[in-house]
Order: structure tokens, then sequence, then C-alpha cells
């Protein structure tokens, strides 16, 4: 489990781990920070897939067709693919925790700093990923626009599974307000490189208790094992050590 990380990871005890808790008390309002945009072109989605960890979308990431701009970055970052985290029930399943608050599950969208040659390289430079995070709140009135990625969780159900997904910007998840906070942390699944600047948004989107069962009936096994419940695929806090959390409102 993610106690045992660091064992072959060294970095997971690192002081920029991810997730951690932002809490209201400590955050420092920046009003230098700049708001955030995102131009994602819909021909750029590929796939989805089960990695046996998570939902994930991949997007076609070669040249600079989806991008992330603005905020904290120090220029334009490239979408490669967004998943989720979700827990074995509604009453947690986020990484980050806000005020004391676990959230049912949270969407993260992962780009990289074309600067840099390629993914791989990116990843060993701390400015090298920016994550945007969501959070899914369970609720009465959910957002439509998740429908569309759920419609394919049966054709993905065991681990391996691939399916098309053409024809998809993820902006549609994005919920009414930009405001964000931010700070400088890692990947939360090993090898937990500390790259990322995130960028945690403060209004959470609304799913359906149905929605997140979904996202449950995944099974972290491939077809000819025996079916394992993909769920809890979140890594619990870190210590924030010295850095500080600002938040743009």
């Amino acid at each position: 489990g993610p106690d045992q990380w660091h064992k072959n990871y060294p970095i997971a005890k690192g002081l920029h781990q991810s997730p951690i808790e932002i809490n209201n008390k400590e955050v420092h309002y920046d009003r230098s920070l700049l708001p955030w945009f995102a131009s994602y072109d819909p021909g750029a989605a590929k796939t989805i897939l089960n990695n046996g960890k998570t939902c994930r979308v991949v997007f076609d990431d070669s040249f600079d067709r989806s991008v992330l701009r603005g905020g904290p970055l120090p220029g334009v970052y490239r979408l490669r693919q967004l998943h989720f985290h979700w827990g074995s029930s509604d009453d947690h399943g986020s990484e980050h925790v806000v005020n004391g608050v676990r959230y049912a599950g949270e969407l993260h969208l992962l780009h990289w700093n074309p600067k840099y040659s390629n993914y791989l390289d990116a990843v060993r430079r701390t400015d090298g990923i920016a994550v945007l995070a969501i959070f899914l709140q369970v609720g009465k009135t959910p957002k439509p626009e998740m429908k569309r990625i759920l419609e394919e969780i049966n054709a993905i159900k065991t681990k391996g599974k691939e399916a098309p997904f053409p024809n998809f910007d993820p902006s549609i998840l994005f919920p009414k307000s930009h405001d964000y906070w931010t700070y400088h942390g890692s990947f939360t699944t090993p090898p937990c490189e500390e790259c990322i600047t995130w960028i945690v948004l403060r209004e959470p989107i609304i799913v359906s208790s149905d929605q997140m069962a979904k996202l449950r009936s995944l099974s972290k096994n491939a077809e000819n094992e025996p079916d394992l419940p993909l769920v809890d695929n979140w890594r619990p806090t870190q210590p924030r050590h010295f850095r500080m959390v600002s938040a743009s409102f």
C-alpha cells in the first residue's frame, strides 16, 4: 500500500508530496495569480482504458492542440490524459481534502510542458507537469457531461481493456467557477515524482450516486482473473511541510 511505496521509490517520502489537505486558515490569497484558460481540441481524444488502477482517457499530445495556460503556469502545457480517483462509497474517494472534507471522487487532467523534448523528460523537471484537479460531489443534479465517459465503462470493465473514444472536449466537465488553489507537489502514484504544479478547483462538479457506482463496477483484474472491484484508488494526504498553498480568490 501507499505507506510502503517509499521502500521502492524513496521520493515518496519527499518534502513536496501530494495530495495534501487544503485548510483555509493556512492558504495565502495571491492577488498576482492570473485566471487559467484551457483550449481543447475534441479531435485530440483517442481512447478510453482501464489500466487496473483507474479509468483513463488518452489524448494526442504530439503538438499543441489541446492546451492549458495562465494561472500559475509559466507557459503553455499540453493535455496528455485525464483520469479519476474514487472510493468504495460516496463519503470518500478524493485525494485532496478541503477543510476536513473528502469528496466522493477527484478528476485529474494531466498536462506537460512542451519546452521539454517529451513527456518523460518533463516528468524529471520541477515545472514539467500541470494537473487540473476537479472534485466530484454526490448530489441531486448530476452533470450530464459525465455521461459520455460513463457510457463507455461497460467496454472497459477489466484491466487492459481499451476502447476508441473520439471527439471529446473535456472542458465540458469544468465547474462554473474557475477559482483555484495552487501549490507545488507530486504524482499521487509511484514513483511520485515532484514535478507537478497543482491547480485544484474550489467548486466541485455534481455527480450522482449511480455514476459513482458505475466507476466502482470496473475491475482491477484482467478478464480471465477473479473480479476484484477497482475502488479506493486514492492516496492518503501527505505532510505539507513548509509549502505555501496560494488561492486565486
